[in-house]
C-alpha cells in the first residue's frame, strides 16, 4: 500500500506546487526591476539572441550570432532623425519567412479587419514609418491587441499581461500628457529624454517604476516582445511529435527575458510554464474555426510582422547606446 500512495502523493505535490510557483513569480516580477542587489547580466547576454533557421533546430544554432553585412552602421547618426542603413544592424535577427509560406495565398479570417492577429498586425506595420524611426502610438495599439491575444492562454500569462498593460499604459500616458509632441516617434522621444536628463543611468532602476523615462518603459516592453515573437513562431512551426507549444515557450524565454531576470524569477517561470497551453489550443485562440495549416501560417505571418517591429526597435536603441538602460 505504501508504495502505491507515494507516486499519488508526488501527484499531489506537483498540482499544488504549479500555482504556487505562478503565484511566486508574480510577486518577484513586479519587484524584480528595483531590487538593486541583483547582479546586472554581462553584456555578452544584452544583445539578440538569433532566431533559428529550422523549425527543430539544435542549441548551437539557437546560439549561432545574426549575419551581419558590411557597413551596417554606416550613415547613421543618434539624434531625433533616424535613418535606415542597409543589411542589419548589430543585435537584429535575421528574418526568414519560414516554411508556411506557400500557405499564405489565402488569408484566414483570423488575419481580417475583425481577426485578433489582423489588428495587432495592421497596428505594428503601421508603426513602421517610412523615415526608419517607429510611431508610438502604433507602437502601443499593436500591443494592445498582443494583450488580448494573451490573456485567455491562462495564470502563466497573468504576470506577462498585468505587467505589460501597466508599461503600455505609462508610455501611453507621455504619448497624449503635456510633452506629447517629443513621444510622436522612438528616436523623438530618446532624443527630448536625453536632453532634459530624463534618462536613468544604465544599470540602475527608479524607485518609483510609474516615475520609469519612456525609454526605459519602451526598452522593457521591446524585450517581451522579442519573447512573444519567437514563441510564435517555433509554436507555428513546431513539427508534429516534437516538443508541445509549453516547452518551446519556455525556450523562448530563456532565449529574451530571462538573461535579464533574477534567478528566483526564472526557476519560477519554469514551473509555471508547465501550465501553459497546448499547440492545438493556441493555434484555435489564434485562429478560431480553421484548418491546423491555415492557423500555423496565420501565427508565422504575425511573429513575422513582430520580428519587423522588433529589429527596427533593435537598430534604434542601439544606436542611441540604450540597450542597457534596464
Amino acid at each position: 500500500m505504501g508504495f502505491t500512495l507515494r507516486p499519488l502523493a508526488r501527484q499531489r505535490r506537483l498540482h499544488h506546487a504549479i500555482p504556487l510557483a505562478i503565484f511566486a513569480l508574480l510577486l518577484l516580477y513586479f519587484s524584480a526591476q528595483s531590487l538593486r542587489e541583483w547582479p546586472l547580466p554581462s553584456s555578452g547576454q544584452r544583445g539578440t539572441l538569433p532566431r533559428p533557421s529550422e523549425p527543430m533546430a539544435p542549441p548551437s544554432i539557437l546560439t549561432a550570432p545574426p549575419h551581419l553585412s558590411p557597413g551596417a552602421l554606416s550613415g547613421c547618426g543618434s539624434g531625433a532623425q533616424s535613418c535606415t542603413p542597409e543589411g542589419l544592424l548589430p543585435f537584429q535577427v535575421q528574418q526568414k519567412s519560414g516554411p508556411l509560406e506557400v500557405l499564405e495565398r489565402e488569408e484566414p479570417p483570423c488575419l481580417g479587419p475583425q481577426g485578433m492577429l489582423g489588428r495587432m498586425m495592421r497596428a505594428f506595420r503601421a508603426s513602421l514609418n517610412p523615415e526608419g524611426d517607429v510611431e508610438l502610438s502604433q507602437y502601443l495599439a499593436g500591443w494592445r491587441e498582443l494583450v488580448r491575444f494573451l490573456t485567455p492562454l491562462g495564470s502563466v500569462f497573468a504576470f506577462a499581461t498585468s505587467e505589460a498593460s501597466t508599461k503600455v499604459t505609462a508610455l501611453e500616458t507621455r504619448v497624449r500628457g503635456l510633452d506629447a509632441a517629443h513621444y510622436k516617434s522612438l528616436a523623438a522621444m530618446t532624443a527630448w529624454e536625453r536632453q532634459t536628463g530624463l534618462l536613468e543611468r544604465p544599470g540602475t532602476a527608479p524607485r518609483d517604476s510609474a516615475r520609469s523615462s519612456g525609454s526605459r518603459t519602451m526598452l522593457l516592453l521591446h524585450r517581451a516582445l522579442r519573447w512573444s515573437q519567437l514563441c510564435l513562431h517555433r509554436v507555428a512551426t513546431g513539427k508534429l511529435g516534437g516538443p508541445d507549444a509549453g516547452v518551446q515557450c519556455s525556450d523562448a524565454y530563456g532565449t529574451a527575458l530571462a538573461p535579464h531576470h533574477p534567478w528566483l524569477i526564472r526557476q519560477a517561470a519554469r514551473l509555471a510554464f508547465l501550465a501553459f497551453p497546448g499547440r492545438d489550443r493556441l493555434l484555435e485562440l489564434a485562429c478560431p474555426r480553421t484548418r491546423e495549416t491555415e492557423a500555423r501560417a496565420a501565427l508565422l505571418r504575425t511573429a513575422s510582422t513582430l520580428e519587423e517591429v522588433y529589429n527596427r526597435t533593435q537598430g534604434l536603441l542601439a544606436e542611441r547606446g540604450l540597450l542597457h538602460l534596464a
